[in-house]
């Protein structure tokens, strides 16, 4: 059995504990909470987190706490030896990144909870991209959710790793009703003003890093590169990019669809369909196809069990009968990894670098809207060599 711990007890880190609780091999043995007495929870509670690794001696921790606190919280566990799975983002701004990054980077202690690659659909559309099927991926378009996750589905599924991006970004403001948020349905008959931010990110080459390091950006970029400038010059041309697209709450406003698009070198993916060159003079469509029990006289109960792609099986559920949400499933697989990554059973699921890029990224889309201006991220700290 590995155990774990909860830094906090909000929302997800509420929903730690509900799938671990569905998981054979992954316990929750405790909870770190401000005050321990102040209403009760489903494990031991501890008011700090030495006290805690001590009494329970956890495998590790789970980091469920405002970003602004999320860096100290990090550091802590680092310091008592223990790894660390962080909630999204790793740390609010540009300065924190690299603080945290100086302090813990270098421990290899530190992975970030990013799921969404996990979910099931965004995991069989990335297995349908390696595949190779539309080709070498140029673009991809997201307009599901925000910041820091949509930054990880455009790195992971471009392949763009830790490359250089101009960015540029505006915000619109119009009315939209909001039937749900986080506690459910609203009741709000009214409409809102809700803000849109559209964002470009173009991806440059060694050639386009090296110009950007001409200059020495404070919000992008640090000594080894980056730099923000006017609208008029060119951005840079590695023949990648991303279009970004998101509206106030539109990861649970179901007013608004969930779209994404994987533009390759030999067809591309639009959400579940593909078109692609499926032989010479000959143009293929193929779609993705989620089998989902319990519709119907299906009586095994409701569950995903599979997506399939012209009779290849790209996503096998793992949980079947634990009745998961797609981004339950994910955060099931998220614990599972980190369980067998301390344990030197497998690789590290998301690892701090990244989470940084991702979030060093979304910063970069919202200082270009707030500016106006394009910003260019540079090579920091936690880039590969």
């Amino acid at each position: 059995m590995t155990t774990f711990a909860l830094v906090g007890f909000g929302f997800r880190a509420a929903a730690f504990h509900r799938v671990a609780q569905c998981l054979p091999g992954v316990d929750c043995v405790a909870a770190v909470v401000r005050d321990p007495h102040k209403r009760p929870l489903p494990v031991p509670a501890f008011p700090d987190l030495a006290a805690c690794v001590r009494a329970t001696r956890p495998d590790f921790v789970v980091t469920a706490v405002p970003k602004a606190a999320n860096p100290d919280v990090i550091a802590e566990a680092v310091a008592l030896e223990v790894p660390v799975l962080a909630e999204t983002p790793p740390a609010p701004d540009l300065s924190g990144l690299r603080e945290l990054w100086a302090s813990a980077g270098a421990s290899g202690l530190v992975q970030v909870a990013e799921q969404y690659l996990l979910m099931p659909t965004h995991a069989a559309r990335l297995a349908t991209v390696r595949s190779g099927l539309i080709g070498a991926p140029t673009q991809v378009q997201v307009s599901s959710t925000q910041q820091y996750h949509a930054m990880s589905l455009i790195r992971g599924l471009l392949g763009v790793g830790f490359a250089p991006a101009a960015v540029r970004a505006v915000r619109t403001v119009a009315p939209l009703l909001d039937p749900l948020d986080r506690g459910g349905w609203t009741g709000d008959p009214e409409p809102k003003l809700a803000t849109t931010t559209i964002a470009t990110l173009h991806f440059g080459g060694a050639a386009d890093g090296a110009r950007a390091a001409e200059g020495g950006s404070e919000v992008a970029g640090n000594e080894r590169g980056g730099r923000e400038r006017g609208g008029s010059e060119p951005g840079l041309g590695g023949g990648q990019s991303a279009v970004y697209d998101f509206t106030t709450n539109q990861t649970r406003n179901l007013l608004r669809f969930r779209r994404l698009l994987v533009r390759g070198t030999h067809g591309e993916l639009q959400d579940d369909e593909i078109v692609h060159l499926a032989a010479p003079r000959a143009i293929g469509r193929s779609a993705l196809v989620r089998r989902q029990s319990g519709h119907d006289l299906d009586l095994n109960g409701f569950d995903t069990e599979t997506i399939m792609l012209d009779g290849q099986v790209l996503f096998r559920n793992p949980y079947v009968g634990s009745r998961f949400n797609d981004d339950e499933i994910a955060t099931a697989t998220l614990l599972n990894a980190m369980a067998a990554w301390v344990r030197g059973a497998g690789p590290p699921p998301y690892p701090l670098a990244d989470g940084v890029q991702d979030q060093l990224l979304a910063l970069a889309v919202e200082e270009a809207a707030d500016t106006g201006r394009e910003v260019v991220t540079g090579v920091e700290a936690w880039s590969p060599a």
